[in-house]
Formats: C-alpha cells, structure tokens, sequence
C-alpha cells in the first residue's frame, strides 16, 4: 500500500512534518507549508517549524525558487511566494469544479436584485473576478472573470484587508500606492483604516464611485468555517440606479448568497474520515 504523504501537527514544538513517498510529494508537502503564510520567511525560521536540516531545506528551496514559485525578498535571505504558484492558485479558483453550483447562486442573486453580480478573490494587492452574471438592465459595466481592480478602491478589496491585522495591510500595501481612481478613492491610510473599522462593525463593504465614475458596489464576505475567508460576493449597479440607502435593501439577499456559496464550499471539500493511512 501506498504510504500518503501527510503535514502532521506537533504540538509540543509547534513543528510540522514534511512527509512523503518521493522527492516531489515533499516538496509539495513544504509547498503547503509555505502556502499557509501571510508573510515572507527565513531559512531559519522555516528549518525550526519543519525540523528539517538546514542543507536539505536549502536544496528544497533552490528548487522551488528556480521552478517560480518562491521569490526572495530583496535583502536575499527571505522567502514568499513566487508570481507562478499566485498564478496557479488562481487557476485554481476560476475554473473550480464548484464553479457551476456557485453561478446558479450569482444567477439567481442577480434574479432576485435586478443588477450584476460577481464572486471575487484576494490575488496580492489586486482584487480578482472569479465569477459574474450580468444583468438584463441596458445600462451596466462590464467586468468579465479573470479582471482585476486595486484592493483599496474596491468593496470586496477592503473587506479583505479588514480580515488582515494592521501590520499585515501595511506590508501588503507598502508597495502597491494608495492611486487616485476617482475624486472618492481612498488615497490615505488612514482614511482607509477608519474605513475598515467600519466594515467591521457592519459586516459589509461599499465601494461608492471609488474605482470607477457613477459605478456602486455593496460586497459581502462569503463565510468559512475552516478560518479566514477569501471569497466575497458582490452586487455592482450604476448609481443612477443604486444608491447607498437603496444598497443597504440588498444586504438580505446578498447574505443569503454568501450563504450558499460558503455551504457549496464546504461540501466540496473531500471527507477524509475513512481514509486509510
């Protein structure tokens, strides 16, 4: 029998292990423990949670780096997530095999709403379209799967970024400047922060002509159970139809979508209880 490779929890060393049959399943093992940090790492810091030699961590690196899916940061000694494994994630999230149970759900929003809706991703400092129905309505922006606006002008952006500690917004955002979209977009952190305090308190996001002139938006955060999301469902009208006091009659329906997007997450999600190790 086949031994699985597996990420067994330490607890008494907060330590992971990296497991498998061949030299790739534990480099993909490693690549799961990479992929669960929300920040760069050292050689260091990653030898002591693995427990793995630092010469065998340092090969397992190389490979991995020379592959694209780490990059150093620019003092050379820290280690994040390479441009190729973001791009596979994303990959990933479009072409889910729940992608059709999650465009009834956008379908049937757009239904009960009358505007367009869209299920969005956090991809580095960039929001990205996972999913979009359209409305039958003549006037409407159009925003196809796969496009992506700037996390601080977007409502399912700053929904993200409240989901972030402070210091986990600065270092995403030190690179990527506050632009200036609209006479509306946010370009100070912190008339942003003052901002995400209030998504916080109300448990939803709006973006009012901040990305893009007379267009609205109301996002709300697709739950999940396992930890932190990084889903969001949206409704997007131009303001000539969508007002702030006419968004907040949408917040039913669009919880109710958040809803059923978060149980088709979950039972995607295999049943390994009977597994044989």
């Amino acid at each position: 029998m086949i031994r699985p490779m597996k990420i067994v929890p330490t607890s008494a060393q907060h330590s992971v292990e990296i497991n498998g049959d061949t030299p790739t399943m534990r480099l993909f093992a490693l690549l799961e423990v990479i992929a669960s940090k929300d920040q760069f790492f050292s050689l260091q810091e990653l030898s002591e949670e693995t427990q793995l030699p630092k010469p065998t961590l340092h090969r397992m690196l190389q490979q991995l780096e020379t592959a694209g899916l780490l990059q150093r940061s620019v003092d050379g000694r820290h280690y994040g997530t390479g441009v190729r494994l973001r791009r596979l994630a994303e990959k990933l999230l479009l072409n889910d095999v729940s992608h059709g149970a999650r465009h009834a759900v956008l379908r049937h929003l757009v239904e009960e709403v009358g505007e367009s809706c869209n299920l969005t991703a956090l991809s580095g400092s960039e929001v990205i379209y996972l999913d979009r129905v359209e409305t039958a309505a003549p006037l409407r922006f159009y925003l196809q799967p796969g496009s992506r606006v700037p996390v601080h002008c977007s409502a399912s952006g700053k929904i993200f970024l409240s989901e972030m500690t402070p210091s986990q917004r600065q270092r995403l955002l030190a690179h990527a400047p506050l632009e200036a979209f609209t006479p509306k977009t946010l370009t100070q952190m912190d008339q942003l922060e003052q901002e995400i305090k209030q998504i916080k308190r109300q448990g939803f996001g709006l973006d009012n002509e901040e990305f893009l002139p007379g267009l609205l938006c109301v996002a709300m955060l697709v739950p999940n159970a396992s930890g932190r999301s990084n889903l969001c469902v949206a409704v997007q009208a131009p303001i000539m139809r969508l007002t702030v006091d006419k968004a907040m009659q949408l917040l039913t329906p669009l919880h109710r979508a958040a809803e059923a997007l978060s149980r088709i997450e979950t039972d995607a999600l295999p049943d390994l209880s009977g597994a044989s190790a």
